[in-house]
This record gives structure tokens, sequence and C-alpha cells, in this order.
């Protein structure tokens, strides 16, 4: 950072100091009368921020930070900003013009100038003149904070979105010295490590996933915390934490020039020691862009990632309106297919809000298109539209016959393949609306409609399923990406042929119906039950999968918010005729099997997750996400 600073809203540091003397005599009030309650003021915090390229995340990082659930009297902001080659100068005093007043202080100082340090060969090249100059800053906020008498000072990156408003709170009040609230990433990365190695750097542990997953919650001591880190300034040992190296007890540390693992070591020489809880979903963390990425590449594609997790978690993002014009609108398209159709019952609005944000995040043109209703559908409308049950077709968890919702699930995609016919849809994609889309959607789908366009011959290509075989499944010739689909459950999403359509068509299946995904195995010549197999004769749809999966569902059986409109509807009545049977004839669905489905609660059912104890897990990211051995490259940085 060079001389050239400029300030910008708010008071000078000497009138800060000043106040935050007077700060006591000015709020302490003492009274002798009984009946007035007196109320204790929260701690003071100093937010420290340091902003470098960030105009694609500052409006929902200032979005969240605004939303905090923390009297904004009771806290400072200081933010430097330099090198910058976007526009998150022009952000950063956007905001601050609304909000400056609603802060204690404000302490904005930032480089005009544009462009990359001389040294750097590219703007996410970390060589040792950036990290001394993110070291001086980082001393600097931290000596600041200790000069203002805050209680507290929380380092903060820019591209985090703490969308728990209560996290200051919740942080403070566990009365830790040091403490990171644990962030979620689109893979294994977070803001703490639970190893480190005798140089310094990262270590895989066994207890790093653990905590990762909240299969321990709590609050838990580790040897590093980053990007989002609390410190309590009124514990005395906290004087002796620093960032540069020359402040450290003469002789100890003979690691990297590296703010994060000096204020670590610093912390672990004074006997303070640093903690991650994972109590709450914090918010959300962006992966530092090593040497070589960049920012219209993959770190637009992480943010897309993150913020779809958060319109799966919370149902939409924040993001103020006065930096929403910050943000550029997302081109839409058809992922070079014929058209995209989400399936979706009118009664369902909430979904449908949902996946319209998805597909507004995702840039995907995408038709709604209406779900038929099984709440509407009676057993003599079902035998008005000549449909006719498969002979001996009983759930096989349940041994119940089929339920409104699962005819009303079928014909939604029947009508799907005769419009494509009708249309002459050449490919389709088909969604249903409760699922999420798996980090890095669409350079994943773009690369599974490659390898099959080139490879050629296919009729459907599951996007999202559950596997029901143990056995592998064998990977298609010439392709990275595609598997031959064994016996699957669920139509979550998948691509459809006009010929496979046509297929799927040409066996009259409401003449022998049966649920949509045992329908669609019995057509690729994948299904157990040979005896409902035996009814169909063209079973030659060729039907492939992509590996890994692109989408999975919103909620399994058991989840909290788990709905199933096909599971949990109305059962035929017993009366309506299978095929080669007149109605009340010998072809009836015995209603004993309906009583005795909804005894067997504890039965599993489709939407429960996939259990297969013996199966080969495929590869969680197909190399695009992060692994945990992305971990292990040394100096992953995302500040200045």
């Amino acid at each position: 950072m060079c001389s050239s600073l400029r300030c910008c809203s708010g008071p000078c540091p000497g009138y800060v100091m000043m106040m935050m003397l007077l700060l006591p005599l000015l709020t302490t009030t003492i009274v002798s009368c009984d009946q007035i309650a007196l109320t204790e003021q929260l701690p003071t915090v100093m937010v420290a921020v340091l902003v470098r390229n960030k105009a694609h995340t500052l409006p929902y990082f200032f979005s969240y930070l605004e939303e905090l659930d923390y009297p904004k009297d009771r806290m400072s902001l200081w933010i430097r900003s330099d090198h910058n080659e976007d526009r998150s100068i022009e952000i950063t005093k956007a905001w601050l013009k609304r909000t400056s007043a609603l802060y204690h202080s404000v302490d904005f100082k930032y480089r005009a100038e544009q462009g990359k340090r001389e040294s750097e060969k590219t703007s996410t090249h970390w060589n040792e003149e950036r990290f001394s100059d993110v070291i001086r800053l980082k001393q600097e906020a931290l000596q600041t904070a200790r000069m203002m008498w805050a209680d507290f000072i929380f380092f903060l990156d820019a591209d985090v979105f703490l969308t728990n408003s209560n996290t200051l709170k919740y942080l403070i009040d566990r009365k830790l010295p040091i403490v990171a609230p644990m962030l979620v990433s689109d893979g294994l990365y977070s803001n703490f490590w639970c190893g480190m190695t005798s140089d310094y750097y990262y270590q895989r542990t066994d207890d790093y996933k653990k905590i990762l997953n909240y299969d321990q919650v709590g609050q838990w001591p580790v040897p590093m915390v980053h990007t989002a880190v609390l410190v309590s300034l009124n514990i005395a040992q906290t004087r002796q934490l620093t960032f540069e190296r020359k402040n450290l007890p003469s002789g100890r540390y003979d690691g990297p020039v590296d703010d994060i693992i000096i204020f670590a070591m610093s912390a672990n020489y004074s006997g303070i020691p640093m903690y991650v809880c994972n109590e709450l979903l914090y918010g959300y963390i962006m992966v530092p862009l090593e040497a070589g990425e960049t920012v219209p590449g993959k770190d637009l594609e992480q943010l897309t990632n993150v913020l779809s997790y958060i319109i799966n978690e919370y149902g939409d993002f924040k993001l103020n309106p006065d930096l929403g014009r910050f943000v550029p609108d997302v081109p839409k398209d058809k992922l070079s297919l014929s058209h995209i159709y989400m399936i979706n019952l009118e009664r369902r609005a909430e979904r449908r809000t949902k996946m319209l944000k998805h597909f507004d995040l995702l840039g995907l043109d995408v038709e709604h298109f209406p779900a038929v209703d099984g709440k509407q559908l009676s057993d003599k409308k079902v035998h008005d539209l000549g449909i006719r049950f498969l002979p001996g077709y009983a759930d096989p968890f349940h041994k119940r016959p089929m339920t409104m919702g699962e005819i009303g699930c079928f014909l939604s995609h029947y009508n799907i393949w005769e419009r494509m016919v009708r249309l002459n849809q050449q490919e389709v994609l088909v969604l249903e609306d409760d699922i999420r889309f798996e980090p890095f959607f669409r350079r994943r789908a773009y690369g599974v409609l490659a390898d099959a366009r080139r490879i050629g011959g296919w009729d459907l290509i599951y996007f999202g399923r559950k596997r029901l075989q143990e056995e592998d499944e064998k990977w298609i010739d010439g392709s990275e990406f595609l598997v031959k689909a064994g016996y699957s459950y669920w139509t979550l999403g998948y691509i459809i042929s006009l010929e496979g359509a046509k297929k799927l068509l040409r066996e009259q299946p409401l003449g022998k119906l049966l649920p949509v995904d045992e329908y669609l195995p019995i057509m690729f010549d994948n299904h157990p039950n040979d005896s409902w197999a035996g009814h169909f004769r063209d079973r030659t749809l060729n039907a492939w999968s992509a590996a890994p999966l692109l989408l999975y569902p919103t909620h399994y059986t058991g989840d909290e918010g788990y709905i199933s409109d096909t599971e949990d509807s109305v059962r035929i009545d017993g009366s309506l005729p299978t095929i080669g049977a007149s109605k009340g004839g010998p072809g009836m669905v015995n209603n004993d099997t309906r009583d005795g489905a909804q005894a067997q609660t504890s039965e599993p059912k489709k939407g429960d997750k996939e259990q297969l104890p013996n199966a080969p897990s495929l590869l969680a990211d197909s190399g695009i996400g992060q692994s945990e051995h992305d971990l292990e490259t040394k100096n992953r940085r995302s500040e200045l």
C-alpha cells in the first residue's frame, strides 16, 4: 500500500479515540432507584476488511454484513483497498455513503490507481511484496482496535457471506479468546485447519472432515483459523498477538512470511487457544484462487455455486437494492438443447419460486410445465383417461398399489414426451422442482452433452437419480462423464432424445401403468422384476447417466421440510381394473395392500438416501470441485 491513500467517510482516528475514551462516561448511569432496570451495552467490535478485486462478491458481502443483528453504534468499520482492477472501490463507497452514519465510526482508505503490483505476474500471484503489504495492514488494524479500546476485533474477508444474522452475538457469547465461525464452501475447503506440519503448512486429519460435516458439533481447539476470526482484546495475553514476524519470540519461528501462519504461531507461543465453532450454520466462504485462475472464470463460477447453496438453504440470497445495480444480469440459454422443461404443481408456488431463482442464477431458459395434480384425480377420471394398471404391480417397499400422486407424476412426464414428438424437439432436459444443482453445473452439463453427442446412440441421460444396484456401472467407451445406467429410481432430471421419447410412447404405457421410475429401467432392460418387464416388448431404450451426478434432491425422507406429492398422496381405491380385466373383475387391485402399507411406516421409501454399502463411490467433483488435497497447496490466499 503506497502513501497515496485517501480517507473516506467517518471521523478521524483521533476523534474516534477520544469518543471511545469518553464512551463509558456518556453511557453509564448511576441509579439508586430499585424500580429502574439497568441495561448493559454489548461489547464494542471493530470489523477489519481488506478488499481487492471483489466487485463480484462485495454486493452480497456488504448486504450480509449490514444484516448482522448487532447494534451498529457498537461497531466500527476499518476497510482498506488497493491494486484493484474492477469496481471494488466504487461499490464500497456506494455502500458506505448510505450506511456510514449507522456505525460508530468508519475508517476507509484506498488507493485509487488501478492495476496490479509491478512485481506481480497476475492478480492472483502471491509474492513477498504482497504478503508484506497484507501483514502490515493487518497489524495496523490490530493496533487500531487496541488503541480505540475495542473489546473485539473481527477480521473478515470480503468474500465471506454471513447468512446467519446472529453470528457476531453468538461468537461473542462463546467467551473464547480467538474463535472462527465455521464457513461452508462448494467443496472441502473451510476457514480452519485441524493439523499443521512441522514446516507450518496444512496437514490432513480425520477430525477435519468430522467437524466440516457436522459429525462433531461444538467449539474445537485448532492450530489455525482464518478468513473470519473474532479476537477478544480484553484478554491480557492477546497483547502478544501479531502478524509481524519480528514481533515473535526470538529464535522460535523459522517459517514462511505468511500473515495467517504468523498470527497462528503468535497465539501458540502466547498460550492462547484458537477455536472453530460449528454449532450453527454461520455462512459461506469462497475458495481462494490459485495463480493463473481468474475472477471472470473460476471465481464467478464459485460465486454461483455458493449463491445456489444459499438459495437451497434459505430460499433466496440477500442483495440490498442499492447494491443490486452492481450485479449484472446473467444471460439465459437452453444449454444448446432444444428445450428445458420444469415439472411443477401449480399449488407448489414456493418450489417454483425457488427454482426460478436458480434458473436466473445459472442462466437457464426454462419453461414451467404444469404437472398433473394427483389431488385433482379420482378413480373415475383415471378410468376415463384409459389408464389400466400393470397386473401384479405393488410398490416394492410397501406392497401397495399406485398413489394418485404417482399417476399424476407419470402423466406429467408422459405429456412432455408427447409434446416433444408433436413439436419435433430433438433433445430436451426434463427437471423436477425439488432438486439442487451440483457445483459447476453448467460446465459439467456441457461436458456431458459434448461426450454424448460425440459418441452418439443414446436415448436418455440421467442428470439425477438414485442408484439401486451395488454392481459397478460400466463407463461409456470414450467418455469421462458417462456410465451405463443401472436400475435406478427418481426422475429428478434427465435429457431425453426425440427417438427416446418415441420409444417410451410406442409401448403405450398408460394401458399398463406403473410408476415412471419403474417404467424407465424396464425400458432400458435393467429391471429386477422380470414379470413386470415381460409386459413391454421393445426394451431397447439406451440409457446413460452422468457420473458424477449433476442433480440431487433438496430433501430426503425424514429431513425437515421433506414433502412427497407422490408417496404421501391418496391411493387408488382398488376398484380400477388392470389390463385384461373389467372393472370389478378378477384383475381388481386388492384393498388389503393399502391398509398394510399404511401400517408399515418404518419401512424405507423411494425418498430415502441412496444406500449402496458395497458400491464404489464415484468421484465427488470429477476434478472440477475442491477436494481436501487442494487444501495442502501452500499459501492459499484471498486478501489483498
